[in-house]
């Protein structure tokens, strides 16, 4: 067995550059080419590998230091003669200084404790060095390990299946899924940060202000609040708010409303709203999809099934209208009225709610101007519609009264970027401004 003295390697033009992440510490095993620390300069981060496979032995560099080209970061006890390119590496520094850091290395980085005891001041520095507080001392590879630290997962708490319990990149997965779904309690993080990292709500003695009333939530609220939360933490968020003229559209219901009222249904907005939803989903196959579990890939539907968010006395429940692209306007506008009257009613099953590729949030009915809707995860989007109101809109030569629909998009930024998100709320204006271009 050999030390490798391992360096700062050719870095470019940049000096000086913070170290914001350690991804490994004393006693870890690395490969060839595993990540071990990252830089952050003032124009980009970059991942520095391991040029040898090994293990740490001694690490000299802290979270917040800053580094150049050729300066000291460990040392790597290598078997045989993998050791051959430290003394090139570690020529990088002046000469002479080689042999004296080999020896004084820990002298320097002691400093501000007490200098009498450098062997036990480097071992009390470790903890910090090694950037670990979640799991540092697990058996995990550094790309374990630095998984581990982006979704937030102490590796002390998850069980290893691999070979002397070494944890993989499955079992982290497992861990946060078992965390997201309930079946396990997110842990406290260092600094009294709740679970995933996230600082907790202070909990305040209300009663010490006046007087209070403590009502349990409904059972809806409970569930859809988890999956809410959810999303809101799992999903980058991007809302596109929008307006469409539908004066047309509603003259269209307006005229169609006795013809709907002998077939047995209610013409409302919405059901319009859905056929010009599913019309943009086909130009925006994005929209109508799901992102793989592990984040990598995109799975796209060939189905139209759209959840329709309905507000009932005990909380949000969203039930799923199948294959709208294959239903007209009063099978929709029947089917509508059947799942409303079933959520109102409590009596909704879990296949009533499952499916779903789309969500439409309408608040048209209550009031309001603008809202961000939450994606309704798995989906990638979901739509809010707001109040229409009559106003005056400039047609080139005058003002003149049009009905006015404010809506927005709510999509995952992941798999949708801001130009995108923009033409598909514009190509849904354009369908519900004139209901013809549904037809070609």
């Amino acid at each position: 067995m050999a030390i490798m003295q391992f360096h700062i390697p050719d870095i470019g033009d940049f000096d000086s550059v913070d170290v914001i992440e350690i991804l490994v510490g004393e006693g870890d095993t690395v490969n060839v080419d595993d990540s071990m620390i990252t830089l952050e300069s003032d124009k980009a981060t970059m991942e520095i590998p391991a040029p040898v496979s090994g293990k740490i032995v001694k690490m000299a560099i802290s979270v917040g230091d800053k580094v150049s080209e050729g300066t000291y970061v460990c040392d790597i006890e290598v078997a045989g003669d993998a050791a051959a390119p430290a003394p090139k590496e570690a020529a990088k520094p002046a000469a002479p200084e080689a042999p004296k850091a080999e020896k004084t290395v820990e002298a320097p980085k002691a400093a501000p404790a007490p200098a009498a005891a450098p062997a036990p001041v480097a071992a009390a520095e470790q903890k910090p060095v090694n950037k670990q507080p979640m799991g540092a001392a697990s058996h995990a590879s550094p790309s374990v390990r630095a998984f581990a630290r982006k979704l937030g997962a102490d590796l002390t708490e998850v069980k290893g299946t691999g070979p002397k319990g070494r944890v993989q990149l499955a079992d982290v997965e497992s861990y946060i899924k078992s965390i997201l779904t309930g079946a396990k309690a997110a842990p406290a993080a260092a600094g009294g940060q709740g679970g995933m990292g996230i600082p907790p709500v202070p909990q305040i003695d209300f009663s010490q202000f006046g007087a209070t009333e403590t009502v349990e939530l409904g059972r809806i609220k409970k569930i859809s609040g988890k999956f809410l939360h959810t999303s809101w933490l799992n999903v980058p968020h991007v809302t596109q708010f929008d307006e469409c003229d539908i004066t047309e559209m509603d003259q269209f219901r307006q005229d169609m409303k006795g013809a709907a009222e002998k077939q047995g249904v209610k013409l409302t907005p919405l059901v319009f709203v859905m056929k010009a939803v599913v019309k943009a989903l086909q130009d925006f196959p994005n929209f109508n999809a799901s992102l793989s579990p592990d984040g990598q890939s995109l799975i796209k539907k060939s189905y139209y099934n759209i959840g329709i968010a309905v507000d009932t006395p005990n909380g949000l429940v969203v039930p799923v209208v199948r294959n709208v692209d294959q239903k007209g306007i009063y099978e929709l506008s029947r089917e509508l009225m059947v799942i409303s009257a079933k959520a109102r009613d409590g009596k909704l099953t879990p296949a009533d709610m499952s499916g779903g590729s789309f969500t439409i949030s309408s608040l048209g009915g209550i009031g309001g101007t603008q809202f961000t809707p939450i994606v309704n995860a798995p989906e990638v989007a979901i739509m809010g519609l707001s109040k229409a109101k009559m106003q005056p809109v400039w047609n080139g030569k005058e003002f003149e009264p049009r009905l006015m629909m404010p809506f927005s998009v709510s999509y995952d930024h992941r798999v949708v970027d801001g130009a995108e998100g923009v033409r598909f709320t514009t190509t849904v204006g354009q369908y519900l401004t004139d209901l013809r271009q549904l037809l070609l």
